[in-house]
């Protein structure tokens, strides 16, 4: 089995039934229509406030994209890339290209007209399908992209070097192409985050897709009575692989386009919600509005809502406490994976488990994990190492890039370059990524554990910790704090609370600042870097 068999099957069994509903509530309230699979209507620009579609438009908008690429000569392999916001046309465009037998590129809807070039160079595109808020970028580099012969473009008045896809897509067939696919069939090329520089093109097979199925489902137990609420951008692999479980159950899921706390909440209530996937900033926003009276509980229907998971960074466990406050019927998950594992699931909390917040779990279903020192050897409980998965949704490799392959794999497992440890019931706990650790006066200190220790203040709303050149020690630890709106916090506060931490853990330098974190929530601390320390080489000023 492949997952478009998966399609297939719902589309099948369940074909009048909703499978996806996308909400966009910064438009009218009053305008909603139903998807129709015979074109692809305009996305985000004067986009109606509700949209939806049932499995069986979802598999045969699937199938007219496949017989578009294929009525185009595309073979199969071939890299088709996908540049859009989260909208109802995603997916089927993604199962499109996967039943055409095509390897689907999904692009980064920040990256900037050369970031765009740079990918589709490396995946070698050769067909990309884009939607109306790219349309500027795409104008500055669409002309020095001679491998992509054929660029689409889904909505309305696109540029003159593109094709209209919905209409392109009301002259081909319905019904499901004639692709023959296997498990090892190449599926799917993601990118890194590019914490190194311009990222690395990931590419998986077929049955890496499956397993994340099964994981994700294995993991939250979602059945057709489940409704999933998906906020984060389907270009990464945790918002799609989360879906996954709502595909392999045949339940329905709710793309909502915003992230405001009060459209979080209402649309849980209106859609009847049951899952909801968050990354830690919104749920530090929502719990802020509550606090602050900006929203009433009493003013939504959230009985429904059975689970609130979070991944793609450390969680504070002071987050977690404060949520189960507020809301102290949830089940609670953390899931912690890599693009390179096929995303959420290779490391896993378990709902049972909340009483181990703070930890990311044990290995998730299908995977196996250790943690080894620089020799490769596993550290004994409590000793910090590097973090290692083996299972069945590794990558195949950095695609055009065996150096970078070759330092990632070893022995079959595959290294994360995150630190972690172990305690003595087998939980493991993130520790940092082994780039950011600061060496200050020959001590390796893990930002993680200050981020953690500052976030406990009552004022802090968000909190990123680097390493900053010095002349004497080498480094030393600089903390760029968010402070919650309306608040106002001084210096001498802060060095006041971190007297907490041993001493050569404070944080010598203190900046106020708003923390800057990418769509799936990760603290952008590259940027950082080089906004605090452009030259990389400049000796830090020491606060007292």
């Amino acid at each position: 089995m492949i997952i478009t068999d998966l399609l297939e099957r719902n589309a099948r069994l369940y074909g009048r039934e909703v499978a996806l509903v996308e909400v966009n509530p910064s438009e009218e309230r009053d305008s909603a229509v139903t998807w129709r699979e015979a074109s692809l209507i305009e996305s985000a620009n004067g986009a109606p406030y509700r949209r939806e579609m049932t499995w069986s438009d979802f598999d045969r908008g699937a199938n007219r994209f496949a017989n578009l690429l294929l009525s185009r000569g595309l073979k199969k392999g071939t890299k088709v890339a996908i540049l859009l916001m989260n909208s109802l046309e995603w997916l089927p465009i993604y199962f499109g290209i996967l039943k055409a037998g095509c390897v689907a590129v999904p692009l980064n809807f920040r990256y900037s007209g050369d970031e765009i070039k740079y990918c589709l160079e490396l995946a070698d595109c050769e067909v990309l399908v884009f939607g109306p808020e790219f349309t500027e970028r795409m104008d500055t580099v669409y002309d020095a992209i001679p491998l992509v012969k054929t660029m689409l473009f889904v909505g309305k008045d696109g540029p003159t070097y593109t094709e209209n896809c919905g209409e392109l897509m009301t002259y081909c067939s319905t019904s499901a192409p004639p692709v023959a696919l296997m498990e090892d069939d190449y599926a799917a090329i993601y990118f890194s985050s590019g914490t190194t520089g311009f990222p690395k093109a990931i590419l998986h097979r077929h049955r890496a897709l499956l397993s994340s199925c099964q994981t994700e489902q294995n993991h939250h137990n979602q059945t057709r009575d489940d409704v999933f609420l998906c906020i984060p951008p389907l270009y990464h692999t945790g918002a799609k692989m989360h879906w996954f479980g709502s595909l392999l159950s045949g339940s329905k899921a709710v793309l909502l386009r915003g992230v405001k706390p009060e459209w979080i909440l209402r649309t849980v209530t209106e859609e009847k919600c049951t899952i909801v996937w968050l990354l830690v900033p919104w749920a530090q926003d929502i719990l802020d509005a509550i606090e602050s009276g900006k929203l009433k509980m009493e003013d939504y229907l959230l009985a429904q809502w059975r689970l609130m998971h979070i991944g793609a960074q450390p969680v504070p466990p002071s987050l977690v406490k404060r949520w189960l406050k507020y809301f102290p019927n949830h089940k609670y998950d953390t899931n912690y994976g890599l693009s390179e594992s096929i995303g959420p699931g290779c490391v896993h909390l378990g709902v049972e488990n909340v009483h181990k917040v703070g930890a990311i779990g044990k290995a998730g279903y299908l995977w196996e994990v250790k943690i080894i020192d620089e020799q490769g050897n596993e550290v004994p409980d409590g000793d910090i190492g590097e973090l290692a998965v083996k299972g069945p949704g590794v990558m195949d490799c950095y695609y055009k890039n065996p150096e970078a392959t070759a330092e990632i794999f070893k022995d079959g497992w595959l290294y994360t370059g995150d630190m972690a440890k172990k305690d003595e019931d087998g939980f493991i706990y993130l520790v940092d990524r082994k780039k950011d650790v600061v060496i200050s006066g020959g001590e390796n200190i893990y930002p993680v554990q200050i981020e953690d220790a500052l976030r406990k203040h009552e004022k802090i709303k968000d909190v990123a910790v680097i390493g900053l050149p010095d002349a004497r020690l080498g480094e030393i630890v600089a903390a760029i704090i968010e402070i919650k709106e309306g608040l106002t916090c001084s210096e001498e506060e802060i060095n006041e609370f971190c007297k907490e931490l041993p001493r050569y853990r404070r944080p010598k330098k203190i900046i106020f600042a708003d923390v800057p974190r990418n769509p799936t929530g990760k603290i952008e601390k590259p940027a950082l870097r080089k906004k605090y320390c452009p030259d990389g080489l400049v000796e830090a000023q020491i606060n007292s």
